[in-house]
């Protein structure tokens, strides 16, 4: 693995996190002009030879059945999802109430709003169920299990598209957003080896230039993956990464390109306007980029996750949604209030540690997850 590094006078104080930065006049306005020489000579080439870093180590698994990768097919979301809230709660639900009656639909209502499905979503399903339970159109619970499996992969399948790189542009290029804390840099370095073992060229650009171990951490995703890094060291200016980044891959002909950014809360005004400038420096050089911006998202956010994506979409148009963190006790839910209020596609979940646990994701694996098989389970 190569890393490209120019070395930039910190805009800030290593010492200040991210979430205390104070917004600067070139974080909402001058653009390449101040942050940025775009003249050719002002991206020297330095190709130096990293010293050899170990590879990071996935945090422990929180029981032995998470010891090895997620197995292949809808059965692999099921052993992992079984445990997440929703799951929890409608199977519970149906094996305590196997009589199709109000009180069934009272308490899948109830189950569907503790998992974070949300208000809007929620009452549409329970309506069009209520409708047809007295219309008759279900013998017993059974069925309503049945037509409540439809109802909910109708609403996820708009949104379940994978994402396709277009060989047609060089670098394709992916920009990658979320708040704090949502596995923005993990995402990455999983992406890496999907992309990789997919037999695309990649390069990755280590924009998250405030958290300390940031950039060591994606230098070290890509010596396990094999994926040139660029890099300019922490503090140094995100835009000014993206640029180098995206001049280095045309240059080298690399057919992908994956930007990390640091993380940011969605309330943050002055750092949301940094994503913008990040994405007109991007332009600069390629007028048609970012192709694709991910946000990632933390399944265990619940409700506010609504309010991160309708922020991220105001800064930078948000194209993909990458949802982590779905194993485990996460609600989940959310995916369903995400799906109907944005549409925005949802192209991978996260359904644990190993990076071939980085899922394209599946509207009727997902669902099928969440509910029982049948009322006895």
């Amino acid at each position: 693995m190569v890393s490209w590094f120019r070395r930039k006078k910190p805009d800030a104080p290593a010492s200040l996190p991210e979430t205390q930065r104070p917004a600067t006049s070139s974080d909402t306005s001058n653009d390449v002009a101040a942050a940025v020489d775009v003249s050719p000579s002002a991206v020297p080439a330095t190709v130096i030879e990293p010293a050899p870093i170990a590879p990071l180590q996935a945090d422990p698994p929180a029981d032995a059945s998470q010891a090895a990768p997620a197995a292949a097919g809808k059965v692999g979301w099921r052993e992992r999802l079984r445990k997440s809230s929703a799951a929890l709660g409608l199977s519970g639900l149906f094996s305590r109430h196997p009589r199709l009656d109000d009180d069934l639909l009272d308490e899948l209502e109830t189950a569907l709003l503790t998992a974070d499905v949300g208000v809007p979503a929620t009452t549409a399903l329970i309506e069009d169920l209520r409708k047809r339970m007295k219309a008759r159109e279900f013998g017993d619970a059974q069925a309503l299990l049945a037509a409540l499996r439809a109802d909910l992969i109708a609403l996820l399948a708009p949104v379940a598209k994978p994402l396709q790189i277009d060989p047609r542009i060089k670098p394709f290029v992916l920009l990658t957003v979320g708040v704090n804390g949502v596995g923005k840099t993990t995402t990455i370095g999983k992406l890496a080896r999907r992309f990789k073992d997919e037999g695309h060229s990649l390069m990755l650009a280590a924009g998250d230039t405030f958290r300390a171990a940031a950039v060591a951490q994606l230098q070290a995703w890509g010596d396990r993956n094999g994926v040139q890094v660029v890099a300019q060291g922490q503090n140094a200016d995100a835009a000014s990464v993206a640029f180098d980044a995206l001049q280095a891959a045309k240059a080298r002909g690399t057919e992908v390109l994956i930007a990390d950014t640091a993380g940011r809360l969605h309330t943050q005004q002055g750092l949301m306007a940094e994503l913008g400038k990040i994405k007109r420096v991007l332009q600069k050089v390629d007028a048609s980029a970012p192709h694709e911006v991910l946000l990632v998202i933390d399944g265990t956010t619940g409700q506010n996750a609504l309010s991160q994506l309708r922020q991220f979409h105001a800064a930078v148009n948000i194209t993909g949604l990458v949802v982590t963190k779905l194993d485990g006790t996460a609600k989940g839910g959310v995916v369903f209030a995400l799906a109907r209020e944005f549409g925005i596609p949802i192209r991978f979940a996260g359904i644990g540690e190993r990076p071939e646990d980085l899922r394209v994701f599946d509207a009727e694996a997902f669902v099928d997850a969440l509910l029982p098989e049948s009322l006895g389970q």
